[in-house]
């Protein structure tokens, strides 16, 4: 273990003291709680791109890895680790959340220690999820984040915030119940081939389950990843939740929560299963475009702003599952891409949102027209975070929707070159063609959005009084602007970070799919027997046998 490896605890150590810290500050003093939570989210930003700097992109493999014995009875490990699949994630994480806790200022004037505390914490349970290579520890991570967001929604939200806050903890944690009786199947299977018992990720990696088990597990992970993207049709939490929570949960829900579906895929359910995913694949697909479309004609049937932006959650998020399951560099890099890009796009758009709701008190499209002679640097702004999130070429959402859907149509090969994945996702193009009519139904509802509430006569007297953006509101835009235009321009070095591990991601799963088919084995081992001789598998330190059993 490295000198490095400690900068992955101290990450989620730094959000953790300074919840405890702001805690115990005075409830009279709400201005030194929001100072030093802000505080403490900016170091935990800098001690990420540290990471950042340390990080060599021409390794595959996890780096700075942590590792610890946690719960020797259970076989779990305290281990963390960052690859080019979650590096971008935990910057995501941490470059919002001083942004979020900056926007909140006049959104949030009661209980602001409490609010600013529960953000921090959010934040240790989204970085501890991103980082976690043992599954229990990942599933710990998963559950914190559920407790400050149904408090973020259910004591800050809107008059349907007890609703919201209550629908969105059932969807989760329905899925995470059938997750964890998976998770524990495969502690028992490898257990009962190799004699000891971890839940190790790496190591679990390694066992192979018999084809029919494996559709059971691969589903089973799925439903709890599938209702966090949301995917099509277990998306209806989602609208509730964003409309009813406060600007602030609104931004961290799209910004990074919904990320956790598509990563969640990446790296548990399609690596531990891979024949599970192959079979269930095309399902997903034709779910993920029917999001697509479904997702961007309900946003344009909304009044609501807010609620619109919630739908094109529901549309964007249909790119990015469309690229995982076209399983090759280009699609799943593209997902990727669009997860971080849609995390900067949409926290810009419910940032704005919360602009004018702050200044107007409604969010009906109908209130307003014309602001744009009020309010110029607002309009300027909130078209860039528009524009990108419509695709529009030089800004970071058209590399990751091109990348998408140039991987589905590329995933059953080309010319001389079929791909081991052709027989198991029919009709590519077809899926990359409902894909690509997604980018057009998102620029009319979005264009149409912005040009109701923009332009136009100013014949609304309310809407004369509206005072244009403040200085502490042009700082919250303009890392977003920043981040959007980066992106845009400047796709290499984003690409180049995520090659490595991607390219291995799609070796490691092509032969783990070839593996035979028969009683659980280790990968590369002959599926002859239940339980391999001690010499097939190599012992490894920290692991434990079962409670009152002795190694095979």
């Amino acid at each position: 273990m490295t000198g490095a490896s400690a900068l992955l605890p101290a990450l989620l150590a730094l959000p953790l003291i300074g919840a405890i810290l702001v805690m115990l500050l005075p409830k009279e003093e709400p201005g030194l709680a929001r100072g030093v939570s802000l505080g403490v989210s900016i170091a935990t930003l800098a001690l990420s791109l540290v990471i950042l700097g340390l990080y060599d992109t021409k390794i595959a493999s996890m780096q700075m890895v942590f590792d610890k014995e946690w719960i020797p009875g259970l076989g779990a490990r305290f281990k963390l680790g960052i690859d080019g699949i979650s590096i971008f994630m935990v910057l995501l994480t941490t470059f919002l959340m001083p942004i979020i806790l900056l926007s909140s200022y006049k959104a949030v004037t009661s209980k602001v220690r409490e609010f600013c505390a529960l953000l921090l914490i959010l934040e240790v349970g989204m970085l501890g999820a991103f980082l976690a290579l043992d599954l229990f520890l990942f599933y710990v991570f998963w559950e914190i984040m559920l407790i400050p967001m149904y408090l973020l929604i259910g004591i800050w939200g809107g008059q349907k915030r007890i609703y919201a806050s209550i629908k969105f903890v059932i969807y989760t944690m329905a899925g995470s119940l059938l997750m964890l009786v998976a998770i524990f199947y495969l502690y028992a299977q490898y257990g009962s081939v190799t004699g000891e018992y971890t839940l190790e990720l790496s190591l679990l990696n390694r066992l192979v389950l018999p084809r029919d088990v494996q559709m059971y597990c691969f589903a089973a992970f799925a439903l709890a990843f599938a209702i966090k993207v949301p995917l099509f049709p277990l998306h209806t939490w989602l609208p509730d939740a964003h409309v009813q929570a406060p600007t602030a949960g609104s931004v961290v829900l799209a910004g990074v929560l919904l990320k956790f579906g598509i990563y969640g895929f990446l790296r548990f359910a399609m690596p531990l299963f891979p024949y599970g995913a192959a079979e269930l694949a095309p399902y997903m697909a034709y779910l993920a475009a029917a999001g697509i479309v479904y997702g961007a004609f309900v946003a344009f049937a909304q009044s609501d702003v807010k609620k619109l932006v919630a739908y094109s959650s529901v549309s964007h998020l249909g790119f990015c599952m469309i690229g995982i399951f076209a399983m090759n560099t280009q699609g799943i890099e593209g997902s990727i891409y669009a997860m971080i890009s849609h995390g900067l796009t949409t926290s810009g758009l419910f940032l704005a949102i919360g602009v004018v709701y702050e200044r107007r008190h409604t969010r009906e499209m109908s209130e307003y027209g014309g602001i744009w002679k009020q309010m110029p640097v607002f309009a300027g702004l909130f078209l860039i975070c528009m524009l990108g999130s419509v695709g529009l070429p030089g800004l970071s959402g058209f590399v990751g929707e091109f990348l998408t859907i140039f991987g589905m149509f590329i995933s059953g090969g080309t010319a001389g070159e079929p791909s081991f994945w052709a027989e198991f996702m029919p009709h590519p193009m077809l899926l990359g063609a409902v894909a690509t009519s997604g980018v057009i139904f998102g620029a009319i509802y979005l264009l149409y959005m912005f040009q109701k509430m923009m332009f136009g006569p100013l014949d609304n007297p309310k809407n004369k009084e509206l005072k244009d953006v403040s200085w502490r509101e042009i700082a919250v835009f303009t890392p977003l602007v920043i981040g959007i235009f980066a992106m845009g321009l400047f796709p290499k070095p984003f690409l180049q970070t995520m090659d490595p591990t991607v390219d291995q991601f799609v070796t490691r799963f092509e032969a783990k799919l070839a593996e035979p088919d028969g009683p659980a084995h280790i990968m590369g081992q002959a599926a002859v027997a239940p339980t391999p001789e001690p010499a097939q598998v190599e012992p490894h330190a920290g692991h434990n046998h079962a409670p009152g059993e002795a190694a095979h």
